[in-house]
């Protein structure tokens, strides 16, 4: 293959491959992060995605070592769809294992997980 040939194929596929990636909704920030300590149980689990999210399909789950969810109420996804969040009682200290799944509003699946603790201070 020619040289003046490979430099546009080139281009092209770098241009297809980030549109691709541009194409789902990932975390970029996590309230508690994960793998977080925490002294006193948060009020709520919000997580910040790079792309919009469809609030339609959004699922944010905070299980406690029982395996049942801890969450107080269905979560919520701001107007601007850039947020999820669920709102906690007053949780006792222990490990919690926060699950989530979102569209993406081009409707691409991502889902994923990550855990975090609450050392004292809980119910």
């Amino acid at each position: 293959m020619k040289m003046a040939m490979v430099i546009p194929l080139a281009a092209v596929v770098m241009l297809s491959s980030s549109g691709l990636v541009a194409a789902h909704s990932f975390p970029i920030k996590e309230t508690p992060s994960a793998g977080q300590t925490l002294t006193s149980p948060p009020p709520e689990v919000s997580i910040k995605f790079d792309a919009p999210i469809e609030p339609l399909f959004a699922q944010l789950h905070v299980i406690r070592a029982d395996g049942k969810d801890a969450a107080a109420g269905a979560p919520q996804v701001t107007s601007d769809g850039y947020n999820l969040s669920v709102k906690l009682p007053k949780l006792a200290p222990g490990s919690y294992s926060v699950h989530w799944a979102v569209v993406c509003i081009d409707t691409h699946h991502t889902s994923g997980s990550y855990e975090f603790t609450i050392s004292g201070g809980g119910a």
